[in-house]
């Protein structure tokens, strides 16, 4: 595993005993491995190895990336100058002033621009700390400021290394925060022709402004899924409507006449009244029914005279329990029970002239 390690990276480890520096370089190489697919599984190795090799350059610088890949600004600030003070390099200029702007400092990002002594700086980090300070004039606002930065003449050099691809890119973006938008398009193309690694968005940042949406990129377009279809909306306003009328249809079938109503309330307050220790109140029959008055008890324990309700109103209460319509009643059957009635009485007079 050792092997994995620059010779460099090597050699600073032969201040460590031979196991310790075994488990240092394992946790190391594996750091490095993994730190695009799992930045904070690396910070985890890079922090197991600074346990045992706290006072080896690399060591800090292996802690200082991770947690600037991790996004923990302020640890890689501690761990990246740690590196720079133990070794005298600026290698990790552009890291640390980047993290000065994920901070909210964008001012000492612009500072460790102009102090970088930018002839120890390889192309590469002279290139990426221009970038870092020219998104630092962008933060402040100095969108002029920070196009103006970025006109280097490497901007217009013949190059395909990854720097000249982030120079152009950053460039465009600039741009296009300055307002000069047939100008960013130019330079976003520039960019995504010199992309063959996809290092950038370049392409995606073109077709934007030429006003182009990719088809799955829209977020109304993808269905919502915890949103019913129709089919089963409309079906579930249909049961509801049904519970409704059948509830309206239960209330209907339960419904008590208006005379039976009518009439359960006047022998409720002939109880009443006899509970209240007064005399039987009479209601007397209507003119020509020719029927007796049918006497109802009052309520239990009432102790008091029995209510007298009158016959027809017994009969409307019978009827209402029993279900039948008071109204309902044929005229013809109530004339042929009167006579009847009169049949009957006729009868009982024939039967007493004999004894008389």
């Amino acid at each position: 595993m050792a092997t994995d390690l620059d010779k460099e990276v090597r050699a600073e480890l032969l201040s460590l005993s031979r196991d310790t520096a075994d488990l240092v370089a394992r946790h190391l190489v594996a750091a490095g491995q993994i730190i695009d697919e799992d930045s904070e599984l690396a910070l985890q190795h890079a922090i197991a190895a600074r346990r045992m090799a706290s006072r080896i350059a690399v060591v800090r610088e292996a802690v200082g990336l991770a947690a600037y890949a991790v996004g923990d600004w302020t640890t890689a600030i501690a761990e990246l100058r740690t590196y720079h003070r133990m070794t005298g390099r600026q290698t990790h200029l552009a890291e640390l002033a980047d993290c000065e702007r994920a901070l909210g400092r964008p001012e000492r990002a612009i500072d460790l621009f102009r102090g970088a002594d930018k002839d120890t700086l390889d192309k590469a980090g002279a290139i990426e700390l221009l970038i870092v300070a020219a998104g630092a004039r962008g933060d402040l606002g100095q969108h002029d400021a920070a196009v103006a930065m970025l006109q280097v003449r490497e901007l217009t050099a013949d190059e395909d290394a990854e720097w000249a691809v982030r120079l152009r890119y950053a460039y465009a973006d600039a741009l296009l925060a300055a307002g000069r938008r047939d100008e960013a398009r130019e330079w976003f193309a520039r960019a995504a022709a010199a992309d063959e690694d996809n290092l950038t968005d370049a392409a995606e940042r073109l077709l934007e402004l030429d006003g182009v949406t990719i088809e799955g990129d829209d977020p109304e377009d993808e269905p919502d899924e915890d949103a019913p279809t129709t089919a089963v909306a409309e079906a579930t306003d249909e049961d509801d409507e049904d519970e409704d009328e059948s509830a309206e249809d239960q209330d209907d079938d339960g419904a008590v006449p208006v005379e039976a109503a009518e009439a359960l309330v006047r022998a409720e307050d002939g109880a009443d009244l006899a509970e209240a220790g007064t005399a039987d109140p009479v209601v007397p029959a209507p003119a020509g029914a020719g029927t007796a008055d049918a006497v109802v008890p009052a309520h239990a324990g009432a102790g008091t005279a029995d209510a007298v309700v009158p016959a027809e109103v017994g009969e409307a209460l019978v009827r209402a329990e029993d279900g039948a319509d008071p109204a309902a009643v044929d005229p013809a059957d109530a004339e042929a029970g009167q006579a009847d009635e009169k049949t009957g009485e006729g009868v009982a007079k024939g039967d007493q002239e004999p004894g008389a």
